[in-house]
């Protein structure tokens, strides 16, 4: 690559005006002088022409430099680099036919460099800024300011951007007002733990960063507001997987005066008018319904993928005679059958059973349907009246392949649940670019810990029982159902919420039956009972996960992809390297002192 004679000087800005973005010319601008900035994509040097290929975030735009434009800008151009930031002035000239760049936005035109000023160099990038790269993620994160100016990354931000405003546009035509609330906030049990920050003025006291605005939307409602709604940061110290972020963001929405079906309605709309505005996609309303129980049924999870057919059927009374133990004492046995699966090599066989242990199965029972045969070690256990009331239950033709898990009811319905996922990928049973949301409705209101011994909230201690089932609180805890509706799409839950409680004598029968005791309950709930006591209205609402919708908006494996500077499943930021230790002077002044780690 031939080096410039002349050293390339960083130059002020001045008076230059950027009069165009990368992706914005075409030939209706051909013989305009305009004036572009961005960065350095590419360099072609042509032997008398040099090409750049220059980039902003709105895409790209070739420049050329020739003798006749200006000799001088042509010989300094041999000092630019990938990454330099520039701004040329020039005029647009219609591209040759034959160099036309269908792939382009403006491959049609290119600028002719009259001028150009360098605004600063480089160094070079340790990934090639553009999508086809290989980095490894943590090199990505780690140079995050880099990894954003890919294309793809942008466009993912563009989106959310976008998808945020018509959000906003909706609940504001609507007649939902949007209302901040606090980020310093007391800690309140609500699931998960709380990010907990000390207090300088109040030594030894401590704020916690909110899981949610639950209680101040709720307060919210016994204020008047009547329609609240709030694109909200949300903290949770949890465990990560690759949909989950210590922080993320909610798009919260309250509604006094309301029962499940107007917040669920409002949701629908809310939901199809997004998918309109950013995606053109129409979204049928209403979206399909199904009750918790029914949702473990047929599919072992309650956020199914609803997207395809696959269903797991309860055959525990077929099988309760068989010879086959495992089958024979279980609390539970379900069996999935796939249309023409038998073409599965025995190593794929073993690779899924290896899968459903990670849900606490033991093993996986299987058996081909061949025209003569059923192909399986468990075969011989099976009497021939079994197998005809299988095949009969799943209508098995030759070909099929049917799998079956035995044992306690949870492991059963989640193993076959992801499994049924994991199958319906690799036979290509799910459809590309379709959206289907589905309510899942009428979860139970309370499930047992098993460690502490005592009934908690399936979603949070303010979510209100189905009328009738009240009294259940004390009688019998376990069957008690929520005036809760979870949101999910293709698999995912994106939406959350329920009817809420609103007097304070019903919401100290919920303490109760969590094991709250008046005293506890007015120290971590005084506020709130007490605000119930002066005319709160009915009322509840919901909340959207941001990140994962918009994840699944732009078919990204990660909600990573979708957040501008996200934390490793460490909770780390690679890039910023939080969290990081404090001066010793800094503990003092919160009255803190950290505890030695012990030795290993």
């Amino acid at each position: 690559m031939q080096e410039s004679r002349y050293e390339m000087e960083v130059q002020p800005l001045g008076w230059w005006v950027r009069s165009h973005h990368c992706n914005e010319l075409n030939l209706e601008n051909v013989d305009q002088h305009v004036c572009l900035m961005g960065w350095v994509q590419y360099r072609r040097d042509h032997g008398g022409l040099i090409f750049i290929d220059l980039r902003d975030r709105h895409g790209l735009t070739q420049v050329v430099f020739t003798p006749d434009a200006n000799a001088l800008a042509l010989e300094e151009a041999h000092g630019l680099r990938s990454e330099y930031v520039m701004a040329i002035k020039g005029v647009v000239r219609a591209r040759p036919k034959d160099m036309v760049n269908p792939n382009l936005q403006t491959g049609e035109i290119e600028v002719e460099v009259v001028e150009f000023r360098l605004l600063n160099k480089a160094k070079t990038p340790p990934f090639i800024i553009e999508d086809r790269m290989d980095a490894a993620e943590s090199l990505r994160l780690k140079y995050r300011y880099l990894d954003l100016r890919r294309p793809q990354m942008t466009s993912n931000l563009v989106f959310r951007s976008r998808a945020v405003q018509a959000m906003r546009s909706f609940l504001h035509d609507n007649n939902f007002i949007e209302v901040e609330t606090p980020v310093l906030t007391k800690s309140t049990p609500e699931g998960a733990r709380d990010f907990l920050v000390p207090s300088r003025l109040n030594q030894g006291e401590f704020y916690a960063l909110p899981q949610s605005p639950q209680l101040f939307k709720q307060l919210l409602m016994c204020s008047g507001m009547d329609r609240y709604y709030q694109v909200v940061k949300c903290f949770r110290d949890e465990d990560l997987r690759a949909d989950r972020q210590p922080e993320f963001t909610q798009v919260d929405l309250e509604m006094s005066f309301a029962d499940e079906e107007g917040v669920m309605s409002i949701s629908e709309k809310l939901l199809a008018h997004l998918f309109k505005e950013t995606m053109d996609i129409e979204l049928e309303i209403p979206f399909t319904r199904i009750s918790y129980a029914q949702a473990i049924a047929d599919y072992g999870l309650d956020k199914p993928d609803i997207r395809f057919d696959l269903k797991l059927k309860d055959i525990t009374s077929l099988v309760k005679g068989s010879e086959f133990r495992l089958f024979a004492e279980a609390e539970l046995v379900k069996a999935m059958a796939v249309p023409g699966g038998s073409e599965l090599s025995r190593k794929e066989i073993d690779d899924f059973t290896e899968y459903v242990k990670i849900y606490g199965a033991k093993g996986l029972a299987w058996i081909k349907i061949k025209e003569d045969e059923w192909q399986s070690p468990i075969a011989k256990f099976l009497s021939q009246e079994e197998r005809s009331a299988i095949g009969a239950e799943f209508d098995l033709q030759p070909g099929d392949i049917i799998f079956f898990q035995a044992g306690p009811a949870d492991m059963v319905n989640t193993a076959l649940g992801y499994l049924r996922v994991r199958l319906a990928e690799r036979f290509d049973l799910i459809p590309e670019n379709e959206f289907a949301p589905l309510w899942v409705t009428d979860f139970p209101l309370l499930e047992w810990d098993d460690e502490d011994k005592r009934w908690v909230a399936r979603h949070h201690p303010f979510t209100s029982p189905k009328d009738s089932h009240f009294e259940m609180l004390q009688s019998d805890p376990g069957q008690a159902l929520a005036r809760a509706y979870d949101l999910v799409l293709n698999g995912n839950e994106v939406g959350g919420g329920s009817i809420r409680i609103h007097n304070s004598s019903d919401q100290q029968k919920m303490f109760a039956a969590l094991g709250i005791d008046e005293e506890e309950a007015q120290a971590k709930f005084g506020f709130l009972l007490q605000a119930l006591e002066y005319g709160a209205p009915p009322h509840g609402g919901l909340a959207f996960g941001l990140d994962r919708l918009i994840m699944l908006m732009n078919k990204c494996s990660s909600i990573r992809d979708v957040i501008a500077f996200p934390k490793t499943q460490k909770a780390a930021c690679v890039m910023t390297d939080a969290p990081s230790h404090v001066s010793a002077a800094q503990l003092r002044e919160l009255g803190l002192k950290l505890r030695e780690k012990p030795k290993v």
